[in-house]
């Protein structure tokens, strides 16, 4: 008996968008612990991009908008460019997933048939304890495509009004961004300044740091600055200003920064003595200039987040429920035209979030 078949975008392996390949593939097949879950809608993020370009390799130094122009140009096999393990090319992407149960293996799991749900794309693999995981469209077939499996505990019904394209733009910008201002321990009359801020991250930070009471400073291009206020940044900084000049040594308390590059330097100086800087990404280039008596004198932490706490995911689902967070949704496409989606997203003029329609 022939498998169904479902649309899906296939990543075949490192290189430019020539590896982006829509194609007919099996519809997956589910086992036990496993819900099947049509896909209504799937966001789209850096860490897609990087991974095709196999950019978490040490052999990159560039940004992600540099190493894509070098993938064009000449294409490369990359061993060591996956975030944990040697990424399983040829694999499906999509670490976004927003989308509806239609198949369960366990009759336990019934109460998820036919509820929208998101899914929880970071895996703690040995539990809370341990720092081990493993990443939906980094390590295993992601939302891509028509139809996605997923372990039934990663599913998380959501009683909201919101679009499908909607939720679609919140479970990786806003679990990570969760996961570093929980990891940070944000609390009310904290200064926060959030690099990026117009971004996916950059926006769901400057509201998850809000709902906890903090001051936050955004940093972002000119053009985006109204925007960012918008979102309830209580100052903004041009990314072209000095952010030393602007805020002066000592005045923040925790740094959020998913941007990386020559600004670096720069954010230690602006922390308080026992400040805390925290990141899960370096867009602008992973190679930083670290002073280490700025880092050591002042008593500076840095945190560095890939795996997500187990109570970030719950808690954003909350948040939703509640109207204490909202999305922020730049433009659609539909999947079959994920090249056009990305090339959007690497043109950084986006304000929150691109999403795909499946």
């Amino acid at each position: 008996m022939s498998k169904k078949k479902m649309n899906a975008v296939v990543t075949m392996g490192t290189g430019g968008y020539e590896q982006l390949s829509f194609r007919q593939v099996d519809v997956p097949t589910i086992s036990s612990g496993e819900v099947l879950i049509k896909v209504l809608a799937a966001g789209v993020n850096n860490t897609e991009i990087n991974t095709r370009l196999g950019w978490y390799s040490s052999s990159f130094m560039a940004s992600t908008n540099e190493t894509q122009v070098d993938q064009e140009s000449e294409r490369k096999d990359i061993a060591d460019g996956g975030w944990n393990e040697k990424t399983p090319f040829p694999f499906i992407q999509g670490t976004d997933c927003c989308g509806e149960v239609c198949e369960v293996f366990e009759e336990e799991n019934n109460k998820l048939l036919g509820k929208r749900v998101i899914v929880r794309p970071c895996i703690r693999v040995n539990g809370d304890m341990d720092l081990e995981n493993t990443w939906m469209a980094s390590d295993f077939d992601g939302a891509f495509a028509e139809y996605v499996k997923v372990n039934a505990e990663d599913a998380f019904v959501v009683d909201c009004e919101w679009s499908a394209e909607e939720l679609a733009s919140i479970p990786c910008a806003y679990g990570t961004s969760e996961n570093m201002i929980n990891r940070a321990k944000v609390k009310s009359g904290d200064t926060i300044l959030v690099m990026g801020a117009s971004g996916g991250i950059g926006t769901a930070s400057i509201q998850l740091a809000k709902r906890r009471g903090a001051r936050v400073v955004g940093v972002c291009s000119d053009a985006k600055k109204e925007a960012v206020l918008a979102l309830g940044a209580d100052q903004v900084i041009s990314r072209r200003e000095s952010i030393l000049k602007v805020l002066g040594e000592k005045s923040v308390d925790v740094v959020v920064d998913n941007v990386g590059g020559d600004s670096f330097s720069e954010l230690i100086e602006v922390l308080v003595r026992g400040g805390k800087y925290v990141s899960s990404g370096a867009v602008a280039g992973p190679i930083v200039k670290l002073d280490l008596r700025s880092f050591y004198l002042k008593d500076i932490t840095l945190i560095g987040c890939t795996g997500w706490d187990l109570e970030v995911f719950p808690n954003l689902v909350r948040y939703i429920e509640r109207g204490e967070i909202k999305p922020v949704v730049w433009k659609t496409f539909p999947l079959k035209n994920i090249v056009d989606a990305q090339k959007e997203f690497l043109l950084r003029k986006h304000v929150g979030k691109i999403v795909l329609k499946v």
